[in-house]
């Protein structure tokens, strides 16, 4: 290991940055849906052993903006897909997207090697640096311009339900930073000025630790009793996933067909199970009616057919709110509608998709939106929980709202459960929506609640307070899920109710006892 590690050091130049550019496409691999771990383990440690060769400021901010600009490209390349739905006109524009993507994201992991190099630590207290400022900087990639935490490193553990249980405590920031700290512990392998057990300490450590997450992780599911046990009594949901092609599914020729199709599936005969419950409540995804409903009254008392007696058909649809005036707004919103057609809530999203929902550089002429229509929508005011009878009260989430952890409910509203309508089509059958959906799962076991997730082609599903699948619809296929609701957890856990705090708290208190401790020894060395 010793000799790896002085090859490494030794780089410089385009060798020691095409290296960073390939671990950095390495580690992307541990994401889902691909769960490679071992490649986080390879990332990391490389990562390390380089930036121990470095000597200068500008050298260690390289080094990690190379590593992030192959983490990102590999790890968000999906988004070129939603440039296909019009490739006749945006299509040339994959290239400079995926690009200026991947460089941007790629600052980020510039600034955690930089400030990683500026703290002078070496041995153990460097890789302890590297955790502490990688999740300090996750969180500040959560909401700097308006945020975009995806692909935290908590989402390589989606594949475990007993490694997600820790999320409970100090959130998907604290499970990422429990992941970073553990993949680079075995850098300590590396280090020659050490004794042999001061370098391999550290690795049995990371490794007894991840036991030890394992096993708590697995008696808090043996707590909790076997999935599905716990439910809501009287509710059940009927998911509908009408599979629309992007590219079809604004056209105004096949509109009411869209909508005709998933009238169909809500009211579809259940199953030979002759058990079975009928549903309830009836859930489309995001925009799943390509009208204004709240000035069709028409077209509402046509969608109410569909409504289960004494239920509610929950949907997504856009809305204008005073559409005749010079003030109309266009909101991207949920309605529950009644028998009647009548609304009884409506909700709007207020976390909008840069160059997706709202132009961010509207004053640059030439440049717009990259969606349907050139009307931005407007965002609504925020977090909320909605309240239908016969349902327990929820919190809405439209699309990547989910993504964002300790801003997904109403803080002074709790709410009983979660309701993620998106429409992950323009991403195709790509690794997008498994790392939507990877997150979706965690915001479930951050705040005890159960998640439901409609998509318009997958995944739709139903996930516990554990973050465990109860049923789900796979991606691109066409069908509904009926399914019960779990009970929420009876208290908030831990981060419920301090959210991120401490774990930033603890990331500091972890760089600076890392700081003393160098400083307490170098002076003891001196002596």
């Amino acid at each position: 290991m010793r000799k790896w590690a002085a090859r490494l050091r030794d780089l410089s130049g385009w060798r020691r940055a095409g290296l960073a550019l390939f671990l950095g496409v390495l580690t992307a691999g541990a994401l889902p849906p691909f769960h490679i771990l071992p490649l986080l383990w390879i990332g990391l440690i490389g990562l390390l052993w380089m930036l121990d060769g470095v000597t200068r400021p500008g050298a260690a901010f390289g080094l990690g903006w190379w590593f992030g600009v192959g983490h990102f490209a590999a790890g968000l390349h999906w988004v070129t897909y939603s440039f296909l739905v019009q490739a006749d006109q945006y299509g040339w524009m994959i290239p400079f997207a995926i690009g200026f993507l991947a460089a941007g994201m790629a600052l980020f992991l510039g600034l955690v090697t930089l400030l990683t190099f500026l703290t002078g630590l070496r041995g153990l207290g460097r890789v302890v640096a590297l955790a502490a400022i990688w999740t300090l900087v996750e969180w500040m990639r959560g909401w700097i311009l308006t945020g975009f935490p995806w692909n935290l490193m908590a989402t390589v553990w989606t594949i475990a339900p007993q490694m997600l249980q820790s999320a409970s405590l100090l959130g998907a920031y604290g499970l990422s930073l429990i992941t970073v700290l553990v993949a680079a512990l075995p850098a300590t392998l590396g280090d020659a000025e050490d004794s042999p057990w001061r370098r391999r300490a550290p690795t049995l450590i990371g490794l007894l630790a991840l036991v030890l997450l394992w096993i708590g992780g697995a008696w808090r599911l043996e707590a909790a009793g076997p999935t599905g046990q716990r439910v809501v009594e009287g509710v059940r949901l009927r998911l509908v996933q009408p599979n629309i092609d992007q590219t079809l599914k604004w056209l105004p020729s096949l509109r009411a067909q869209h909508v005709a199709g998933q009238m169909a599936l809500s009211s579809k005969e259940l199953d030979d199970n002759t058990e079975a419950l009928p549903p309830t409540h009836v859930i489309w995804p995001e925009t799943a009616v390509p009208y204004d409903l709240s000035n069709n009254e028409e077209l509402r008392h046509v969608l109410s057919r569909v409504v289960p007696p004494g239920g509610f058909l929950i949907t997504g649809a856009p809305r204008w709110r005073d559409p005749d005036s010079e003030q109309r707004r266009l909101y991207n919103s949920l309605h529950v509608l009644g028998a009647d057609g009548r609304f009884v809530e409506t909700y709007d999203k207020f976390h909008l998709v840069p160059f997706g929902e709202y132009n961010p550089l509207s004053w640059i002429p030439g440049v717009t939106k990259l969606t349907e229509g050139r009307t931005d929508y407007s965002p609504g005011p925020g977090p909320r929980s909605l309240r239908a009878p016969g349902l327990p009260p929820f919190s809405p989430l439209i699309c990547y709202e989910v993504i964002f952890p300790g801003r997904v409910v109403d803080p002074e509203d709790r709410p009983q459960w979660l309701l993620n309508l998106t429409n992950d089509a323009w991403f195709g059958l790509s690794p997008g929506p498994y790392q939507h959906f990877a997150a979706a799962r965690l915001r479930a076991v951050e705040e005890g609640l159960p998640l439901v997730r409609v998509a318009n082609t997958g995944i739709s599903g139903v996930v516990d307070p554990q973050g465990r699948v109860l049923a789900h619809l796979p991606l691109g296929s066409r069908g509904r899920l009926d399914s019960t609701l779990p009970l929420a957890l009876e208290s908030p856990p831990f981060f419920a109710r301090f959210g991120n705090g401490p774990v930033v708290l603890l990331c500091l208190l972890m760089l600076g006892g890392a700081l003393f401790l160098q400083r307490r020894e170098g002076t003891f060395q001196k002596i």
